[in-house]
């Protein structure tokens, strides 16, 4: 294909979403709706994006900045005077636009590249995406003679024969440059809405004799937009289902796809099996052969094959091939399991290291931590990373033996081969192959019971 930029429509309010949010910021499947469409055009081949902002700009304008032109409409008078405000971006671009709506995160990148073709290979002035609705009650509706498209009518301003076309316009439309701007300079606001239109920019390039085509969508429901709550949710359940239905054709194993929630960007490798009530969530990639959940939510992961990880909450680490981790197990952002780590259940571990082969049962707390191969952490063990100022590193190197019921005093370090006995508080480094013990002498007074009694 040449040579395209995308006009992504941003500026509204969203009034209906009742928010301070932006509407297009809204999330679903783990990414705002603006951000779906922005990744959509990038992968269908737009060699550039603009994002025109409005209402919420600032907001909007961080969220896009970074890969997208900026152009702000001050007021919001309607999709023409929006796109009017590109107009100096486009005067000197050859190429073409394709203009699509910041809420529209159903759109697939199949999709928007194939109009994209269909309008280069026709040669016409301007192609629009179309649906056809068994219901079309609140859309513009699209007007052909001859196959070609004449105008887009909005249901306010349209009359009752044309209110019976179920043919309607998804607001996604792609231009040759020059007449898109030649268009938009004809635009006029009389209407029932006293806006400018975009839809009169076809009626304009019809009336001069200028080709309009259309494409119509396979899936109606990539044309959905999103003006409410329920509609949000209702986008969301469509992209879940379609990323469980790709996990399960690459190998990957639901057992219960209605209680299992996966982002977009996840990756997971083949014969990896998800328990019911999982969340997958961000950048995470998880391996082959692993097994995960239920109830547990992953988020920002890199797991590696063959893991195990049950009832947990795991956001922000590495975890490598083998681990077992859970129930009830928090690992915190900056953690890094290692080959065949062992985490048991209510164990919370934090900006830690964690060596091949260690074990870390349960009840402990490891923060801030460098653990070397095949430590054994003793139920109860705390590291005492903070002494309310800075926080400070314990390290234990390999083959070390952590009591039960310990404190680590932070700096500190368990050196090669160590032993800490149960229930001692370390504030010095204890030697290679040493015991390392602190705690109260023991001492029993017989007859204590008694003589409390008769008191």
């Amino acid at each position: 294909m040449n040579q395209w930029v995308a006009v992504i429509l941003a500026a509204g309010k969203g009034t209906r979403m009742k928010s301070k949010l932006p509407k297009v910021l809204h999330q679903v499947a783990g990414k705002s709706m603006v951000r779906h469409v922005a990744d959509c055009s990038l992968r269908a081949g737009a060699e550039k994006l603009i994002t025109i902002i409005g209402f919420g700009g600032a907001e909007v304008k961080e969220a896009m900045a970074e890969f997208s032109q900026i152009v702000e409409q001050k007021e919001q008078l309607g999709t023409g005077h929006a796109v009017q405000q590109c107009i100096p971006a486009l005067e000197e671009y050859s190429g073409d636009v394709v203009i699509l709506c910041g809420d529209t995160p159903l759109l697939r990148q199949t999709t928007l590249a194939k109009l994209v073709e269909k309008h280069q290979m026709s040669g016409d002035g301007a192609t629009v995406l179309t649906a056809k609705l068994s219901n079309p009650t609140g859309y513009g509706r699209i007007i052909r003679q001859g196959g070609q498209v004449v105008a887009i009518v909005e249901e306010k301003d349209a009359t009752e024969e044309e209110r019976q076309v179920r043919e309607i316009n998804t607001g996604i439309y792609c231009f040759k440059s020059e007449k898109l701007v030649e268009a938009l300079g004809s635009l006029r606001n009389d209407n029932a809405q006293g806006e400018y239109y975009l839809t009169d920019t076809l009626a304009y390039l019809a009336g001069q004799d200028v080709a309009v085509g259309a494409m119509v969508l396979e899936d109606a429901d990539e044309a959905i937009g999103v003006n409410s709550r329920v509609q949000l949710a209702q986008v969301e359940g469509i992209l879940r289902k379609r990323k469980n239905e790709e996990l399960m054709a690459n190998g990957v194993t639901l057992l219960d796809p209605a209680s299992t929630f996966v982002d977009e960007e996840v990756e997971i490798g083949a014969d990896t099996i998800i328990y019911p009530f999982t969340w997958i969530e961000g950048a995470s990639k998880i391996g082959e052969d692993c097994r995960i959940g239920p109830n547990t939510r992953l988020t920002n992961v890199e797991i590696g094959d063959a893991v195990e990880i049950q009832f947990a909450y795991v956001h922000d680490c590495r975890i490598d091939e083998q681990v077992t981790a859970g129930p009830y197990v928090h690992l915190r952002p900056d953690t890094h399991l290692k080959a065949g780590v062992k985490v048991g259940n209510f164990m919370e571990v934090k900006n830690s290291i964690i060596g091949e082969g260690t074990k870390l049962p349960h009840f402990s707390y490891i923060g801030d931590a460098d653990l070397g191969k095949e430590i054994n952490i003793g139920c109860g063990t705390i590291t005492v990373n903070y002494d309310g100022v800075k926080k400070h590193r314990t390290v234990i190197e390999d083959g070390a033996f952590i009591g039960c019921n310990s404190n680590l005093v932070a700096p500190v370090r368990i050196e090669k081969g160590a032993y800490v006995g149960a229930g001692s508080t370390i504030t010095k480094d204890v030697p290679a192959e040493s015991l390392g013990v602190s705690r109260a002498k023991q001492s029993n007074f017989e007859g204590w019971v008694k003589r409390r009694n008769k008191s």
